[in-house]
């Protein structure tokens, strides 16, 4: 049968990619998680133990079919059931009759002789399996051959969306009932689902994932509604001009721009699938910048390929003489959970997004309470495994940008922005349209400034910093960047684990944090740099700025809850450029904490080190409490969680 995105035409580079990475005869399980009319199941099916899903009813029926066609032997139905419709002239005035041809309506989908058949070759199919004279796999069979069937003799353009409004030549002839395609080949284990995929990805062992979502606007439910009702086998209430059944059950948000997006972020995520193969359309609403950077989030960067393929698109009078169509196929090898890291969609200078693995290789186990007490963009605590994450950050704006992804739904966060975009004309280099877009933001009272239009406008400023004058204005000038694919996925992953996991947001001075600590608690400091500068920690911004006293004040802190039996790891630069931090290094050495320099990070100048007090804890003490001269010292750590 015709079907929109039918990927007969590229099993075969399916089948040698799978076989060149070693997977064959394997005895994987691979997930057929759109199956559609089950092409590629039905090449692969003797290799491996397939799954098979799909939102449609018909298709999974229809898949099944094909996959067990050489099962059925139609031993205790005693006869020929091919035979036995085609030499038979029966037809039943049922719901086809009645509503899908001229017999009973205006809708000229079948001749009323065709119909009449289709009816009577459904409800004896029906009949045969409530007298347990077929099996349910000759039933899908059976079943699978009637689509086949009438899709020889349906008065229309190849999909059931609409018939045409004159008689196909093709249309007239008498239905006969035809085997569906099949390949001759014995299949190992099959299983089948009918769900959305990405309600059951979760929950279905495999080895393979095999991903082939619809990739435009059109919706399958409403393109085969026909096909629906046909196995259903209901009396729906219907349309009064198509005669379709009720789409909305049937309607997928992968045919949604944005929505497509968000959803293969999550099911590239949940799968329990060691290797993920995907084949996508050019014309699809994903790109290919947006599926490698989700790809390469959740699996091993050496073994990404990515295949253009060329072939012959279905082509009518609107679209002869347009480019060439191309199908992507895409393969990666997942990480184990551990190596998956997340970034932070704000640019945040100073970020530690670059130094993730070096910071997880270096904590504790089991930890319940990670503080990222100088939250920032959040790149560190949003993949730290704990029970409860406390974010904290004493500038505001910084706060209420990370919060919003939490907040928010992705979806009509995206939509949002997409209004504010259009709406001020935003685009890399327009300075006008920039400068009003920031100078609406600034004319807005503090209480109504929205983060998601001032997310939407960094993006658009240079460097994409966050910038503030004293007076608490965006001032970041107009810069060449924008809204791309690779800022729409770290956006649409950080907002998903971040609501994923328990966050709680703090927007205080970070010694205020006191309450929250107890010997459970794991503190992680960030703090600005002395040696370096930045929009955050100049004291020019309506912020503190960070200087000598600051950072003694850090450093009574860190003692503080080192005597209190508090893990704590601090990042800082000891060295930067012809500078070094002697006052840094002295105190190191004077409390015998650990010093971890990490390697040099590309693009960068300044030394990296991570400083802990987990090896030498409580190694050094003090004659009283009034040695560290600080206002939290009066409050005691909590020993309570």
């Amino acid at each position: 049968m015709r079907y929109l995105g039918n990927k007969e035409s590229i099993t075969p580079e399916i089948y040698d990619l799978l076989k060149k990475k070693g997977l064959i005869n394997q005895s994987y399980t691979l997930f057929d998680a759109f199956c559609g009319t089950g092409s590629v199941s039905d090449a692969l099916k003797g290799n491996f133990n397939i799954i098979v899903n799909d939102s449609l009813t018909w298709s999974v029926v229809y898949t099944r079919g094909r996959l067990c066609a050489h099962d059925c032997k139609f031993d205790k139905l005693g006869f020929n059931p091919f035979e036995y419709f085609n030499e038979n002239v029966d037809i039943l005035e049922g719901f086809f009759y009645t509503n899908y041809s001229p017999a009973g309506s205006s809708r000229m989908y079948f001749s009323p002789h065709n119909a009449g058949r289709i009816d009577f070759f459904r409800a004896k199919i029906e009949e045969w399996k409530n007298t347990d004279v077929i099996s349910e796999n000759e039933y899908s069979f059976l079943l699978a051959c009637l689509i086949e069937s009438i899709s020889l003799v349906s008065n229309t353009a190849g999909v059931y969306g609409a018939f045409l409004k004159h008689w196909d030549s093709r249309a007239v002839k008498p239905i006969q009932f035809i085997k569906v395609e099949s390949k001759y080949l014995s299949h190992n284990n099959l299983s089948f689902y009918n769900d959305k995929t990405e309600n059951i990805i979760s929950e279905v062992d495999c080895d393979i994932l095999y991903l082939d979502p619809p990739y435009t606007q059109n919706q399958y439910g409403t393109q085969y509604h026909i096909l629906e009702t046909l196995i259903l086998d209901d009396t729906p209430s219907i349309s009064p001009i198509t005669g379709s059944r009720s789409t909305t059950p049937m309607r997928s948000d992968w045919s949604k721009d944005n929505k497509s997006h968000i959803l293969f972020d999550k099911v590239i995520a949940k799968t329990k699938a060691k290797y993920i193969l995907f084949s996508y359309s050019i014309d699809g609403f994903l790109s290919k910048d947006f599926i490698e950077a989700t790809l390469k989030r959740y699996g091993k960067v050496d073994t990404y390929e990515c295949k253009k393929i060329s072939y012959k698109k279905y082509k009518n009078f609107k679209s002869n003489g347009k480019k060439d169509h191309f199908e992507y196929l895409f393969f990666i090898e997942k990480k184990n959970i551990d190596q998956i890291n997340y970034e932070s969609p704000l640019n945040y200078i100073g970020s530690k997004s670059k130094m993730i693995d070096d910071i997880k290789k270096y904590l504790p186990d089991n930890i319940d309470t990670f503080i990222d007490a100088f939250g920032g963009g959040f790149n560190v605590g949003i993949n730290i495994d704990a029970n409860k994450v406390i974010y904290n950050d004493v500038n505001f704006f910084v706060k209420e940008l990370v919060e919003s992804f939490k907040e928010n739904d992705p979806y009509d966060y995206l939509l949002y922005m997409r209004r504010i975009i259009k709406k001020f004309g935003l685009e890399a280099a327009n300075s006008e349209n920039y400068l009003n877009a920031r100078d609406y933001y600034n004319s807005l009272p503090y209480e109504k400034r929205d983060p998601r239009l001032l997310y939407t406008i960094i993006l658009y400023g240079f460097q994409q910093q966050i910038r503030f004058n004293s007076n608490y204005n965006f001032n970041n000038p107009v810069g060449m960047r924008w809204f791309n694919d690779k800022v729409l996925e770290k956006m649409i992953s950080f907002s998903r684990i971040l609501k994923e996991k328990n966050v709680i947001f703090k927007g205080c001075d970070y010694t205020e944090l006191i309450s929250e600590i107890n010997k459970d608690t794991f503190v992680y400091m960030d703090p600005p740099y002395r040696l370096t500068t930045g929009t955050y920690n100049d004291g020019k911004r309506g912020f503190k700025g960070w200087n000598e006293t600051y950072e003694e004040r850090l450093f009574e802190f860190a003692d503080y809850l080192n005597l209190n039996g508090v893990k704590f790891m601090i990042s800082y630069v000891l060295e930067h450029k012809d500078a070094v931090n002697y006052q840094l290094k002295s105190w190191i050495e004077d409390r015998g904490y650990r010093l971890i320099t990490i390697p040099n990070i590309p693009g960068r100048k300044r030394k990296e080190v991570l400083i802990v007090n987990y090896d030498k804890l409580l190694s050094f003490t003090y004659e009283s409490l009034d040695d560290i001269d600080m206002e939290i010292c009066s409050s005691k750590v909590s020993n309570n969680p």
